[in-house]
């Protein structure tokens, strides 16, 4: 059944986005929000493109705001810039207009026929352009290195290492010494859908209410003995590390480069740790599309070229952190604190026991409903101490519930399925 938008809804939400002048390409992009990453976009990434309108939105927001103006057939929005997960449901819709023109230009210029696949989103014609990639890495504060476990080898840590380093920092100073982002604004639902749970199981949502999610759960557990409290108002790890209130934390990594590029010296960089199953890491694609019926197509595929531009992809890199699509050389003379995200990226995707965990696909508007099983269970298995087993039978009812209601099919880790991707 189609979600269809209440007519009152309908019109105020399209008035309320019609407002940008119309001589101006309007760009809509839900990733580069923060304010600081924003003026470097508005400043320094689409300098001299002409006159561009850059707009930041929430994801919810992102998803209503594009489906009212399909429903109303009154376009404001000429680019888009968008996870990949994000731009799925706008294709599935068929709103999206094809760009293979640009995508055979971009592949001649070094862009990898694999990140090219993926803008296809499982189409014949190419519903994004591959704008930026980002992962999640952790870092650690130098002194912090004299607590390792005696043999422990911070690019190949496992989860007991990790446990015990917590433990040597804790009685060392006296206070929890790891940080994780789960604040508000913070980022830790992908900690376990990316990490946490390809770690332990080899999955996400099939192994969801699993034996081996429940002793992964008793794990996190023993971990979060040792991770200040302060983790539940921290959004980005950057300023904590900086201030010296943590000395090792997980975050995405351009919510770890100011920290690291303002004193690169200070800082060890490295992939999250291993569980039973592997290394679980999620890669992040960020891309460029336009929609259908855009006011000013033209002006949204000069943008796309200038982003894809060699100097263009580094200068981001440099600035915000994300890394290029293209198949650039980093520069030697690169922000210190970029190369060394950069090497952790690369030690991430190298690792011999990684497992690679797809951002979510196919739930629509409903991704945040996806993340919220997972906070969820972390609040009351983690924070308030219920039993795992009767929470995760409960959150597990939810997470079949969404996925029979999205009809989302599994993506990796998880095995495909035909029709919903079940919780076993």
């Amino acid at each position: 059944m189609k979600h269809i938008l209440p007519l009152g809804i309908l019109a105020s939400t399209v008035l309320a986005f019609a407002s940008p002048v119309l001589s101006q390409t309007v760009f809509v992009s839900t990733q580069l929000r923060p304010i600081e990453e924003a003026t470097v976009v508005r400043e320094e990434l689409l300098k001299d493109v002409g006159s561009v309108d850059y707009v930041v939105e929430e994801p919810p927001q992102f998803a209503v705001r594009m489906e009212a103006e399909r429903q109303a057939g009154k376009h404001t929005v000429s680019l888009v810039g968008a996870l990949h997960g994000e731009l799925s449901p706008l294709a599935d819709k068929d709103t999206l207009e094809p760009l293979d023109d640009l995508a055979k230009k971009l592949a001649a210029s070094g862009m990898p026929q694999s990140l090219l696949d993926l803008g296809k989103l499982g189409k014949s014609t190419q519903q994004y352009i591959p704008w930026m990639q980002a992962t999640y890495v952790m870092a650690a504060r130098k002194e912090a290195l004299q607590y390792l476990p005696a043999g422990a080898d911070v690019n190949a840590l496992n989860y007991d290492q990790l446990i015990e380093w917590g433990k040597n920092m804790q009685e060392a100073t006296g206070q929890p010494q790891i940080g994780f982002p789960a604040g508000p604004k913070g980022l830790m639902a992908r900690y376990f859908q990316g990490y946490f749970y390809p770690s332990f199981t080899g999955g996400v949502v099939r192994t969801f209410q699993s034996a081996d999610a429940a002793a992964g759960w008793e794990k996190l557990k023993a971990l979060w003995a040792y991770v200040t409290p302060n983790s539940t108002s921290y959004d980005f790890m950057q300023e904590p590390l900086a201030a010296g209130e943590v000395m090792v934390a997980w975050d995405h990594i351009a919510r770890l480069k100011n920290a690291i590029s303002a004193a690169p010296d200070d800082y060890v960089v490295f992939p999250a740790p291993a569980g039973p199953k592997g290394r679980g890491y999620m890669p992040v694609v960020a891309g460029l599309a336009i929609p259908k019926g855009a006011p000013d197509k033209a002006g949204a595929e000069k943008v796309i070229e200038h982003l894809s531009m060699p100097e263009t992809q580094l200068l981001t890199a440099s600035k915000v952190g994300f890394f290029p699509t293209l198949n650039v050389k980093l520069p030697p003379d690169l922000d210190a604190g970029v190369a060394l995200l950069a090497g952790a990226v690369t030690a991430t995707q190298a690792s011999k026991d990684a497992v690679i965990s797809l951002l979510p696909v196919g739930l629509g508007d409903k991704g945040g409903e996806f993340n919220k099983v997972y906070m969820d269970s972390f609040q009351r298995i983690v924070l308030q101490n219920e039993p795992v087993a009767d929470v995760l039978k409960v959150q597990g009812a939810t997470m079949a519930k969404l996925m029979a209601d999205t009809k989302a099919a599994c993506w990796a880790p998880d095995a495909k399925s035909d029709g919903p991707c079940p919780v076993e």
